[in-house]
């Protein structure tokens, strides 16, 4: 004989065969929850690999292979914030980085990173770093004892090479 979920025996084949039918549909949920979750994670994997890349919902949610509507969703459930507040935050990170192991102009950065717009790069890390990437870099730059580049403004090549006086040997 055999017994329901609350411990009950189960005396006719109809209400077995029910339990039954009920255990299998929650293991098919759980199954079918692991596998979103290992596509969602995909998905993140690729905003990790091609953050610098113009990214749209529609790419990354094909990467993960869900509607862009239901990939949304379902990525803000899982990780708690928007595909594309993740990927703002990955570039984020990978500007602060650059901004301090490297001269790269801070234009530069931003394209390096996949920002299209300095200005809308300059706001959102200013946003959420707290300082502008100029301010950034002087703060972290000096508090770190790295020396950093000489100060003064930046003249362009083309200028130097047309102004600067010819080289003696």
């Amino acid at each position: 004989m055999h017994a329901r979920r609350d411990g009950s025996p189960v005396t006719d084949w109809p209400s077995w065969f029910a339990a039954l039918n009920q255990a299998s549909a929650r293991a098919r949920a759980q199954a079918r929850e692991v596998d979103a979750y290992e596509r969602l994670r995909r998905a993140r994997d690729f905003i990790d690999t091609h953050y610098e890349q113009a990214l749209d919902l529609e790419r990354i949610a094909e990467a993960a292979c869900f509607s862009r509507y239901h990939f949304l969703r379902s990525f803000r459930r899982a990780f708690g914030i928007t595909p594309h507040q993740y990927m703002t935050r990955k570039r984020i990170e990978r500007a602060r980085e650059l901004l301090v192991t490297t001269a790269l102009p801070v234009t530069s950065v931003c394209l390096e990173v996949g920002f299209t717009s300095l200005g809308s790069f300059s706001s959102l890390f200013q946003r959420h770093v707290g300082h502008s990437p100029n301010r950034y870099r002087r703060v972290i730059v000096q508090s770190l004892g790295i020396p950093g580049p000489l100060p003064g403004p930046a003249i362009p090549a083309c200028f130097a090479s047309f102004f600067a006086a010819p080289i003696r040997r």
